[in-house]
């Protein structure tokens, strides 16, 4: 194939732009290499699409690309998709809780079945490329990604990351691998993005290079092991060092001393810190070992200028090659040369996504994610026949619970309405309560609650961030003045046992939350299943519990 092609199909394969900014025609002009939606992308134009929606754009940019009337190769694009918690822009789609809930599992199996449940969704969306799992070791949580890593003990993460690998990607060792049920994936940041000085996205991870690659690039070495065909390098910086522009890293590191054979992707115009770089024009990220460019907006200008410099030998056409051949190798290892028309591939099946199996699945890892902090008097698991009040705005808000990189970027402005799968905490406590035979109200501020229940459930936390936006200075959630401690105060006042239910991407500092509450239950981020939480809470006929804390 590399033979046959054109300087100018060489230069689009290792560019990838965004489908708000990418036509189909511009992929087949341009040759790209890829086509991505990006946390606020999704086709069409609005914030979510249809599953038909999905399948039509997804045809219409593989029949862009494989076209050779103008007498090029055809070579199919590859689309990635940011299925970080599930397939996580669809409304249909099951939505995992974030990695640091699925951290507190340690439970490998499962996130092998999440994995696989992840793959199968966004296979039957036409979408054959995920970036996901996220194998950063967060040592500090101030880090507005925190909930992304599964851990602070790069252990963990390596066996939590491997084992959702396989299940995205297949077991390399059996046919499964790659197969139509699973998907091509990606193992990021690569590296430190966990280490950063304060916690500071993008920052800077200072130490020995020996204790990095000890700490922050272990995850990578069983990642490796299991084959995983793309890495994402970091927005953050290693001693000062861009990674963007790290040959030391991504060469030296990552291919020759670990045994990377797959591409290096980059992430949202990462190349563009490296600096003396702008987000059309960066040699310098190719030359230290990105394959392929994560332009979104910036594409058209970034081939222009990739172009003239390849031609003036600012680019050795070798490095170009080297680049353009490991990506055809994982389109190759994918299948997508003989997968044809994406609506026509058997595993895309409207059917197969949110089905009660995957709903299962999410429902157990919101279990088995539950952290149990005080149980004063043995108050959990209550007693589901009697009156029970839950309080808070949290408690019956999608939004909330399944956090950031969730139908958007952020995640903060969607509605109940819009999910099509799934229950709210307060709809979960609802069925159980009322099956049991007892009574349940809802208020959304504790002064809207009414006469005396035998037991208050009140659920509040961190509200909807991702990256940067969620980066904190201290570790305190709220102050003395805090809505949630002036609501366990009023409660207090009322002389009924509080259950607090805390939604959080990361551990914070509630030592007061916990004082007034009677008992106190970290809930992170549940994701749409969250009936998983009444499953925990609420007992049995007798008294006992039906599924216990882990």
């Amino acid at each position: 194939l590399l033979s046959k092609m054109t300087l100018e199909e060489k230069v689009g394969q290792v560019i990838q732009g965004d489908i708000s900014t990418v036509t189909p025609e511009d992929a087949k002009n341009y040759n790209l290499g890829s086509v991505l939606n990006g946390g606020n992308s999704a086709p069409g134009g609005g914030k979510t699409a249809s599953w038909q929606q999905w399948v039509d754009a997804a045809d219409a940019y593989w029949r862009a690309s494989t076209d050779t009337s103008d007498g090029g190769l055809g070579i199919p694009l590859l689309w990635g998709t940011d299925a970080v918690h599930g397939h996580n822009n669809l409304q249909m789609a099951v939505i995992f809780p974030h990695n640091s809930a699925l951290g507190a599992t340690g439970d490998a199996d499962l996130l092998h079945r999440i994995g696989t449940v992840t793959a199968r969704e966004v296979k039957a969306t036409a979408l054959d490329w995920v970036f996901a799992p996220t194998l950063a070791v967060a040592i500090d949580d101030r880090w507005g990604r925190a909930y992304e890593s599964y851990s602070e003990d790069q252990n963990l993460v390596s066996e939590l990351g491997a084992a959702i690998l396989r299940g995205l990607q297949g077991v390399p060792s059996e046919n499964e691998f790659l197969d139509q049920n699973h998907v091509v994936a990606t193992a990021k940041h690569f590296v430190g993005d966990g280490g950063t000085q304060y916690g500071i996205d993008k920052g800077d991870t200072i130490g020995r290079l020996g204790d990095i690659k000890k700490t922050h690039a272990f995850p990578y070495r069983a990642a490796i092991k299991n084959n995983v065909q793309t890495v994402m390098a970091s927005f953050s910086s290693v001693n000062g060092e861009k990674m963007h522009g790290s040959e030391k890293l991504l060469t030296d590191v990552l291919r020759r001393e670990m045994g990377f054979d797959g591409f290096v992707i980059g992430d949202w115009n990462g190349h563009a810190e490296i600096p003396g770089c702008t987000a059309t024009d960066c040699p310098e990220s190719l030359l230290a070992g990105v394959d392929m460019y994560m332009a979104p907006d910036s594409w058209k200008g970034l081939y222009d200028s990739l172009l003239a410099q390849v031609t003036d030998g600012t680019v050795p056409i070798a490095r170009l090659d080297e680049a353009v051949t490991r990506i055809l190798t994982v389109k190759l290892r994918a299948g997508l040369f003989d997968a044809g028309l994406p609506s026509a591939r058997p595993a895309v099946d409207r059917a197969a996504l949110g089905t009660a199996a995957h709903q299962a699945v999410g429902r157990e890892a919101v279990r088995k994610s539950l952290v149990l902090l005080k149980n004063d008097n043995a108050l959990l698991p209550f007693n589901p026949s009697g009156h029970i009040a839950v309080v808070g705005e949290a408690a019956n808000s999608m939004s909330q619970q399944t956090g950031g990189w969730t139908l958007s970027w952020q995640g903060d402005n969607n509605t109940n309405e819009e999910f099509e799968t799934g229950q709210t905490i307060y709809a979960g406590l609802k069925e159980k309560v009322t099956a049991a035979g007892g009574t349940i109200s809802y208020a959304k501020t504790v002064s809207a609650l009414r006469g005396k229940p035998d037991l208050v459930i009140y659920v509040f936390g961190e509200k909807p961030y991702a990256e940067f936006f969620g980066d904190m200075s201290e570790l305190v959630f709220e102050f003395d003045d805090g809505a949630a401690l002036a609501d366990l105060a009023a409660l207090k006042k009322r002389d009924v046992p509080v259950v607090s239910l805390f939604l959080t991407g990361r551990p914070l500092w509630v030592n007061q939350h916990i004082n007034r509450s009677d008992a106190f239950v970290v809930g992170w981020l549940p994701g749409t299943q969250a009936g998983g939480i009444a499953d925990v809470l609420a007992a049995d006929p007798n008294g006992s519990a039906v599924h216990d804390f882990t």
